[in-house]
């Protein structure tokens, strides 16, 4: 169903419930004939359509202009307007009905007009665009809640792509500085290193796209890269590498011991007298990589993209931290190994580097709640007084109508009211929060890796 058939539709049933409250306050349903009923149900129905239709149309006007920051002007214009829009339409189809149904003259129609006609359906009509204004800035505040939660979670989505992506160059890079090495000191080696480096490279292609792979995958490749080191290097590298891992369900980020293995060898010395020794292990539910510590004399300026990149992409899938050990002999690096699910999206609001956001959007939030609040009392002490003036001047006083809008009206600014200053009662700010804080945490011990 389209938006046309919608409005079709709940215009038709608005004119039915203003065609019972017309009978109601005043004729009681009194009839000459089902004829006279079907033409005054008709008539009424007309005077729904033009008079909504007319509205909806000044609204889409409205809403197609950018009102950043002009919020109390497009309140006011749009209360300002839609007044003139009703009573204009009302005026149209009075003038219609006077000619066509009712065979009055021009001069009659003219002269016998009072704004005591008027009083009615331009009562029914501001209330209805009224609380048709309240749902729809209420959707807008609603969609603008999704919307920021979404940038939230696109950022820290794309960031974490934007590491993965850092990695493809990174090891093409240092692997081709390998067997430049290597072609100088061994063109044979060089040769088995070529053909070994179109293996290793399909897996980080395979891979690097991936969120997490088994442990057990991470230690097969690292097996495999190790065996090119070995080719450059010979005896002045030793590895100790684990078969599989104690949890064949266990995790790490892609190609994370890969680019601790590079480091060990990029910032130590390995020579025949010097052997450096890589050794990697289990110990606590961590994939420990350890070596022996003979830092370079002279070591280039690390880029920072290999360990920083693991930490961050860890920040970003778990609550668990990425260890580093350093003594005097030794340097160890323990990556968590992860046995749950995770989604990104729906964790990255509980992030460290996403609580500075979520700060700023509650705090926007707040103050546009305020605002609502502040334009719509201000609203109802204008509008209020105006109705019971027009009451006053135009109506008999033993329909006192003006109650209606100023009970409802009221009723929706006490609630409005309860939802801005109330924090800790039922549906307030606090309990708010506390049900979003329960739904998280229940998402994160279902979905988070741990």
């Amino acid at each position: 169903m389209n938006n046309k058939s919608k409005q079709i539709i709940l215009l038709l049933f608005i004119g039915v419930v203003v065609f019972i409250l017309g009978n109601l306050f005043s004729n009681g349903f009194s009839y000459d004939s089902v004829n006279a009923l079907l033409i005054d149900f008709i008539i009424y129905q007309v005077y729904t359509f033009v008079v909504g239709f007319g509205n909806i149309k000044f609204f889409d006007y409205l809403n197609s202009k950018n009102w950043e920051g002009r919020i109390i002007k497009r309140v006011f214009i749009g209360l300002f307007g839609s007044t003139i829009v009703t009573f204009l339409s009302l005026y149209v189809v009075r003038f219609l009905v006077a000619i066509s149904y009712l065979q009055q003259s021009f001069e009659d129609f003219y002269y016998n007009q009072s704004l005591g006609d008027y009083i009615f359906g331009m009562w029914i009509g501001m209330s209805i665009i009224v609380t048709w204004q309240i749902i729809y800035f209420y959707n807008k505040y609603q969609q603008n809640k999704i919307k920021e939660q979404k940038v939230i979670a696109g950022t820290a989505s794309a960031k974490f792509d934007a590491l993965k992506n850092q990695l493809d160059p990174h090891f093409l890079f240092n692997s081709l500085n390998v067997l430049s090495s290597l072609i100088e000191e061994n063109p044979e080696n060089a040769q088995k290193f070529t053909t070994g480096l179109s293996k290793v490279y399909r897996y980080v292609l395979e891979q690097k796209n991936k969120e997490l792979v088994s442990v057990d995958e991470e230690l097969k490749f690292a097996k495999t890269y190790m065996s090119l080191l070995k080719m450059r290097f010979e005896d002045s590298i030793v590895f100790e590498i684990p078969d599989q891992a104690s949890d064949p369900e266990s995790k790490v980020v892609p190609l994370a011991l890969q680019l601790l293995l590079e480091n060990a060898v990029k910032h130590n010395m390995v020579t025949s007298s010097k052997p450096l020794y890589i050794k990697i292990y289990e110990m606590r539910g961590m994939l420990v990589v350890e070596n022996n510590l003979q830092p370079k004399q002279i070591v280039k300026k690390s880029s920072g993209v290999g360990l920083e990149n693991i930490k961050q992409r860890y920040h970003l899938l778990s609550k668990r931290r990425v260890s580093i050990n350093q003594t005097a002999e030794r340097f160890a690096v323990a990556i968590p190994m992860l046995t749950k699910q995770v989604s990104i999206m729906t964790r990255t609001e509980s992030q460290q580097n996403q609580r500075l956001d979520r700060a700023y959007v509650n705090a926007r939030n707040y103050v546009e709640e305020l605002k609502g609040f502040y334009y719509s009392l201000i609203s109802y002490f204008f509008v209020i007084p105006f109705l019971i003036f027009i009451w006053y001047k135009f109506t008999p006083f033993t329909f006192q109508w003006f109650w209606f809008p100023m009970i409802g009206w009221g009723i929706g600014l006490c609630f409005q009211a309860y939802r801005v200053f109330v924090n800790d009662g039922l549906l307030g700010q606090g309990w708010e929060k506390r049900k979003i804080e329960e739904y998280m945490k229940e998402e994160e011990q279902t979905n988070r890796w741990d």
